[in-house]
């Protein structure tokens, strides 16, 4: 893992563009449960598609902005890594919910959910040691799978009508997810666990 000084943050700009996406990704997740909850039928689930998919451009999106833009904060370095678990762990419940991911997907949806929340109390520890750890490649590619497998099982049955067998290639995403998750996992509390030790 680059463990190498992080380039010096800006002061709160909250109203920054990429600030401004992240709170829209945050805000997706009310939006998301209510669309799973209230609504039915194939609306329901494309809805929640629709939105899903547009928290993860803007997932990329705000990140991209910030750098090109020279409008990294405090503020969006905090928001940023909340808003996605955020709307990964309202997804993953929802479909636990509803029956759409049962059986053993539901172990892959705990890995994910376990890894989030060990994830981020190793950076709230490590933080308190000055220390930054980025994001791997490894973790990039689990991020792309895990939102590519939540967007593909978000809309479901829905999507089944169109191209039929695509729940199961839904499924078989979110457990490679999970296989990376563990890998990367480990990766984090590898260096959690060393940093701790060499204090």
């Amino acid at each position: 893992m680059d463990q190498t000084a992080p380039r010096p943050l800006r002061g709160a700009r909250p109203m920054s563009l990429p600030n401004i996406l992240t709170y829209g990704r945050i805000l997706a997740v009310p939006a998301l449960v209510l669309c799973m909850s209230l609504l039915t039928g194939d609306i329901a689930r494309w809805s929640a598609f629709g939105l899903f998919v547009a928290a993860a451009i803007t997932d990329w999106l705000d990140g991209y902005l910030a750098r090109a833009w020279e409008q990294q904060s405090t503020l969006g370095q905090m928001l940023d890594p909340i808003a996605d678990k955020l709307i990964v762990g309202a997804a993953l419940l929802m479909l636990v919910h509803d029956n759409t991911i049962s059986g053993d997907a539901v172990y892959a949806a705990v890995i994910i959910l376990c890894r989030e929340i060990l994830v981020s109390g190793l950076r709230e520890f490590l933080a308190e040691l000055n220390v930054k750890i980025h994001v791997t490649e490894l973790a990039k590619w689990k991020t792309t799978l895990q939102m590519v497998a939540l967007a593909v099982l978000l809309a479901g049955p829905a999507a089944e009508k169109i191209v039929p067998g695509i729940m199961t290639g839904g499924k078989v995403l979110l457990w490679m997810a999970a296989i990376l998750t563990l890998w990367t996992g480990y990766d984090y509390l590898k260096a959690g666990v060393r940093h701790a030790m060499e204090r």
